[in-house]
């Protein structure tokens, strides 16, 4: 019924179809629906990458250097 052309070259001047009706009896509904078709299935954004969670991170885990000197063990505690 329906061939796809991949032949298209998009350095070339002229653009070759991207369809290509090898039946001559196919009806201009059958093309339709064939090119609903094939724009349904294609194309669109790509999807978002997914979010990391922070909660559990391995750079969380880690404990950070307790600070030396005076007044060290009260900045041990303090959110950075």
């Amino acid at each position: 019924m329906t061939e796809i052309d991949e032949t298209a070259n998009e350095a070339s001047t002229t653009v070759a179809p991207m369809l290509k009706v090898l039946t001559p009896g196919t009806t201009p509904e059958e093309v339709a629906a064939i090119v609903a078709v094939l724009a349904s299935l294609g194309g669109g954004e790509a999807p978002a990458p997914k979010r990391r969670r922070q909660w559990n991170a391995p750079h969380r885990m880690a404990r950070p250097a307790v600070s030396h000197g005076p007044g060290g063990w009260r900045a041990s505690s303090l959110p950075r």
